[in-house]
């Protein structure tokens, strides 16, 4: 058998189509909107996926601040942040943060399993992340995918 017949697939940029993709969080872990969402940043779902590139969707994710923290994660879970300056190390609570900031809860969980590279850094352009029911890709017309 020839082994040249069995070539690799490589997308090239002008084979890839970006959808716009809503997902509602409202009521689901986490973790779970966070895989799925990173699932379709990165394209894993659609059969021309090329690791190298960004062949995945735009997704908005909508009702952030009403995602369930599963367990005494909304307790226990600390999110740190460095200030720049001697001694300023900060953590707040996943409670605190929810409460104040719930879509950097969102974008942190997403950002965490993506590639950490360039590549990843551009797939979280392609992320937006609303804490309520209203966003504002209403032209692109997002098509919903339930979770």
């Amino acid at each position: 058998m020839d082994t040249n017949s069995y070539k690799t697939y490589s997308a090239k940029p002008s084979d890839i189509e970006k959808k716009w993709v809503l997902v509602d969080a409202e009521g689901h872990a986490l973790g779970r909107v966070a895989s799925k969402v990173a699932t379709y940043l990165r394209g894993k779902h659609k059969p021309e996926f090329t690791p190298h590139m960004d062949t995945g969707d735009n997704v908005v994710v909508i009702n952030a601040s009403k995602v369930v923290l599963t367990g005494n994660k909304l307790k226990q879970k600390e999110y740190f942040r460095y200030t720049g300056y001697p001694g300023g190390e900060r953590f707040t609570s996943a409670e605190e943060l929810l409460e104040h900031k719930p879509e950097i809860v969102m974008e942190k969980a997403i950002k965490g399993m993506l590639p950490k590279n360039k590549l990843g850094d551009k797939l979280m352009t392609n992320l937006r992340v609303y804490a309520g029911p209203v966003h504002e890709q209403e032209a692109q017309q997002p098509e919903k995918i339930e979770l």
